[in-house]
């Protein structure tokens, strides 16, 4: 899908630069991916609260493909 939106120039050159990423597609595909990751980890945080939670990463694989 194609899209014109307007991005910050500095921020676009600092997340550029700490990725390593080569194109800019690749590196808003990223950040996407990211963001997203964080939103579903903070979603898992507070489904089980501030307490220590003993669940392996097969569980937390497993509650993502619930999610689709």
């Amino acid at each position: 899908m194609r899209s014109t939106i307007d991005i910050d120039e500095t921020l676009l050159k600092e997340a550029g630069s700490l990725t390593q990423t080569k194109t800019k597609k690749e590196l808003v595909n990223l950040s996407l991916r990211e963001l997203i990751r964080k939103k579903r980890r903070e979603h898992l945080a507070s489904l089980f609260g501030s307490a220590a939670v003993d669940i392996s990463q097969d569980d937390v694989e497993k509650m993502r493909e619930d999610e689709f």
